[in-house]
């Protein structure tokens, strides 16, 4: 129960992949000026994080470092998250035209969103894992529950963002801070804000 804790609290808030970490900015600039729109994207990089891990970190443990073909990890876990990634679209362009419409170019940006790939090639670092999470021993399951737990992070840091944004928009700010200015201001101050759980930490 320790561990399972210890590995939300990290990636939800201390290992934040995009306002402690920085990776994933392009879509959290970029879908986060509607709730419903950043929320979308949050729970489709949950997913894409979440199923990432659970085929890429066997992929890696069981036929790259056997063959001792482990070079070719990046190239591999892309195709993993494309193939992912074009799964989603289709069943959202089907399902949710709205959603799909609202993301527009950035749902297929996901395929290259560096958190992402972040995520993926972080899982198989045990040395650091293990260090980082205090675990004795890195397994599929921690990975899919980092993965998981990691985009609960990036949805949450994307929907916080997007209601900032919201109320930003209805305040009466210079023109000189309207847009992304005061978009870049706001990110300033949830990982300011984030950054309190790693000095708890």
């Amino acid at each position: 129960m320790t561990e399972l804790l210890t590995i939300i609290v990290s990636a939800v808030f201390i290992n934040n992949f995009v306002v402690v970490q920085f990776l994933g900015i392009c879509p959290f600039l970029g879908v986060s000026k509607d709730f419903k729109s950043a929320l979308g994207m949050g729970l489709a990089v949950t997913f894409v994080m979440a199923i990432t891990c659970l085929i890429t970190y066997p992929i890696y443990t069981y036929i790259l470092v056997p063959l001792k073909i482990e070079y070719l990890e990046i190239i591999v876990f892309i195709f993993v998250i494309a193939a992912i990634v074009q799964m989603i679209e289709m069943a959202l362009k089907k399902y949710s035209p709205t959603l799909y419409n609202a993301m527009g170019i950035y749902l297929p940006l996901i395929t290259t969103n560096c958190a992402v790939l972040g995520v993926a090639e972080l899982v198989i670092d045990q040395g650091q894992m293990i260090a980082m999470l205090g675990i004795s021993q890195m397994n599929i399951g921690f990975a899919v529950l980092y993965g998981l737990f990691a985009g609960l992070g990036f949805t949450l840091s994307i929907v916080i963002m997007s209601g900032l944004r919201e109320k930003c928009a209805r305040l009466p700010i210079g023109k000189h801070l309207k847009g992304f200015p005061i978009a870049m201001i706001c990110a300033c101050f949830i990982a300011m804000a984030f950054y309190v759980f790693t000095l708890v930490a």
